[in-house]
């Protein structure tokens, strides 16, 4: 009955924040649904702007907080560790509805591209990284990733282990293609509002302090071969060039998610 219960909270937990992620999607794409970044219940444009920095400070330290070494240590004490992840997920999911609840949109305008050809460049570039993003998680291990691995294991009552270092296909262009996704869908509109101008700035800087904790804590599981691998593979931009390395390539491993 133990058992059955963590995976049928696993499997919960990964619904809602599937849900909650596709909604995000339509949310910052003003498709399909009601309420997004741009349409919702206005306010003052400074309580509006305090109000979705609170918002976005709220999810980034969920985020930052529950992903630490040192956090999980002393979570793991209260809740076992097979249902860790699922925890953190389902917390996130609602630290994200929140947000997407309660986001003030500000709609004044700050840029428009008006050209037919370019606007449905910008529309294939936001899905495109949306896309770069799902496939990252299911590149390394997209149901470890969420949590739902490690409550079937807990069920089948195996073992599970820290997963192995890999660096399969986008993972060899950039060290976090999903943080990469996720800028791209941020940038890629083709009206950008005061609103969505806050949301993306905010979340890119989010972004770019959460890859410098990620990589201490992928540093102290995996020492030099990610340390080897920083020194190959740029963090965000592809193709960048890179200082050349006297260290031999580390063998395959999985370039984790915080």
């Amino acid at each position: 009955m133990k058992r059955s219960l963590a995976l049928l909270y696993g499997v919960v937990a990964y619904l809602l924040f599937f849900a909650t992620f596709l909604y995000a999607i339509a949310f910052l794409g003003n498709v399909l649904v009601p309420k997004t970044v741009d349409r919702g219940q206005l306010s003052p444009p400074a309580t509006a702007i305090i109000i979705d920095l609170l918002l976005l400070s709220a999810f980034a330290l969920q985020h930052s907080i529950m992903a630490r070494h040192g956090f999980k240590k002393a979570w793991t004490r209260l809740i076992s560790w097979h249902i860790e992840r699922s925890t953190y997920v389902l917390a996130a999911s609602a630290v994200l509805a929140l947000l997407l609840w309660q986001w003030r949109p500000i709609p004044r305008v700050v840029w428009a591209v008006h050209n037919s050809g370019s606007q449905l460049a910008l529309d294939v570039l936001f899905w495109a990284g949306w896309a770069t993003l799902l496939v990252s998680t299911f590149l390394i291990n997209h149901f470890e990733l969420f949590g739902l691995e490690q409550v079937w294991r807990y069920f089948r009552g195996q073992q599970w282990q820290m997963p192995p270092f890999r660096t399969p296909a986008f993972y060899r262009i950039v060290r976090h293609p999903i943080y990469l996704g996720f800028v791209i869908a941020f940038w890629a509109v083709p009206v950008m509002t005061l609103g969505h101008l806050l949301f993306s700035v905010a979340s890119t800087g989010y972004i770019l302090v959460g890859i410098a904790f990620e990589e201490k804590d992928l540093i102290r599981i995996y020492g030099q071969a990610y340390r080897d691998y920083r020194k190959r593979v740029p963090m965000l931009i592809p193709f960048r060039p890179r200082g050349h390395s006297s260290a031999k390539p580390a063998k395959t491993t999985a370039a984790g998610q915080g």
